[in-house]
């Protein structure tokens, strides 16, 4: 069975894509001065790194691989989860808040079976 897309047009979207993720990313690197920013706006960038970062890992955690909502207390994410953001506030350490909800993790699905 052949691929709908030829090797010449797989090239030129790649190359395309990337030539997008250039000039988007690059888009407050190329004036030679600040770009002017109201107040407001600048406030706001502030969240968006934790904005994101909830918008990725709250559905990783509260949803089951078909999309719908846990149905049960019984899933070892939860608990990490609880434990790492337990450990962070805490110590205010990544590593250790890494390491602590993946070993409450690994023992609640390997000794538990969760």
């Amino acid at each position: 069975m052949s691929s709908p897309m030829s090797d010449w047009m797989t090239a030129l979207a790649i190359l395309g894509l990337a030539l997008i993720t250039v000039l988007t990313r690059s888009f407050f690197m190329i004036p030679k001065r600040e770009v002017p920013m109201p107040d407001w706006a600048k406030q706001g960038l502030r969240y968006a790194p934790l904005a994101a970062l909830a918008a990725v890992v709250l559905p990783q955690i509260v949803m089951t691989q078909d999309g719908q909502l846990l149905h049960t207390w019984r899933d070892a994410r939860l608990y990490a989860a609880a434990v790492g953001t337990a450990y962070f506030f805490w110590k205010r350490g990544i590593l250790g808040t890494i390491l602590s909800g993946t070993a409450v993790m690994l023992a609640l699905r390997i000794g538990l079976g969760w």
